[in-house]
This record gives structure tokens, C-alpha cells and sequence, in this order.
């Protein structure tokens, strides 16, 4: 009896640990990024596509990023309208990776902005990014840069936000 007894406390503590250590996984150390690349550009803007996988228990969410090359890192959105045109716009609430599933950073989908770009992005040329999760995790993240004609969007800034 006392075996059995030590045996089913060995499994409870074992099994806490494993709720734990899930618990406490740190979103960056569970997302990854696949088949980044970034789009050339001789100032202004552009977009970083690529696909994020999250091998963690939890979802992940991506609420900021940062880049060297850019004032700002801006996670955007395309949506359409039924005349059919898109608009690209920030994505409220930033990128959900969902646990043990993808999400597609894509032209004409979600993607990652490089606003205020400080100098050109010539094809081959590689461009850093660091995403910032809601845990306050960080990804550093390398993309190549390439050659491609955009998405034909309409950019929506955030509107300011009216408090009158």
C-alpha cells in the first residue's frame, strides 16, 4: 500500500511539473518563422511575409515588432469590401499563432509593415525583425530581401482616436 501510495505521488508531482512548466513556456521559445522574405524597396514602406508555427500548449500572440531599418514595425491586415477593392489596415489585437498550428503571413493577407524605411532594400540583401509577444517574449527573426510588385491594397492608417 505505501508503494502504490508513493507511486501515485511520484505521477502527481511529476504531472504538476508538466502543468507548470506548460504554463510558464514563454511564447518566443515556442514560435517559429518559415520561409521569411521581405519586399524590395527604394524608401517608404514594404512587408515581411512568412509563416509562423507555434509548438507551444498556448496560443501565441504577436502585439509589436521592431526593426533597424524601419521608425516603425506595424502588423497589417487586407481586407476586401464588396466593390472588391482591398484595404490594407493595422490588424487590432495584433497575430494569434494558435497552439500547435500556423498562421501565414502573406501578400494580400496578414503581414509584418516596415514604415519609415532609413534606407533602400535591394533584393538579396538581408533585413532583421524582432517580434514582441504579449508575454513580453521577443523572436529575432532574419528575411531576405526580394523583388515583388505589391498587392495593388489602399493603405488605411489607424484613425486618431476621438475622445471629444
Amino acid at each position: 500500500m505505501r508503494r502504490a501510495a508513493a507511486v501515485l505521488s511520484a505521477v502527481a508531482i511529476a504531472l504538476a511539473g508538466c502543468a507548470q512548466g506548460h504554463h510558464e513556456e514563454q511564447m518566443g521559445a515556442t514560435v517559429s518563422l518559415s520561409d521569411q522574405w521581405a519586399s524590395a524597396a527604394s524608401g517608404g514602406m514594404t512587408s515581411v511575409f512568412g509563416t509562423f508555427a507555434n509548438s507551444g500548449h498556448h496560443d501565441a500572440r504577436i502585439v509589436s515588432a521592431t526593426s533597424p531599418v524601419a521608425g516603425s514595425v506595424e502588423m497589417h491586415e487586407v481586407v476586401g469590401d464588396a466593390t472588391g477593392s482591398k484595404t490594407m489596415r493595422p490588424k487590432e489585437g495584433g497575430f494569434v499563432i494558435p497552439a500547435g498550428a500556423s498562421h501565414d503571413l502573406v501578400p494580400g493577407g496578414d503581414h509584418l509593415m516596415l514604415m519609415d524605411l532609413n534606407a533602400p532594400l535591394r533584393p538579396g540583401a538581408d533585413v532583421e525583425v524582432t517580434v514582441v509577444f504579449e508575454d513580453g517574449s521577443t523572436l529575432p527573426v532574419t528575411a531576405q530581401v526580394r523583388d515583388f510588385a505589391g498587392g495593388n491594397e489602399n493603405y488605411q492608417p489607424d484613425a486618431p482616436q476621438d475622445h471629444g
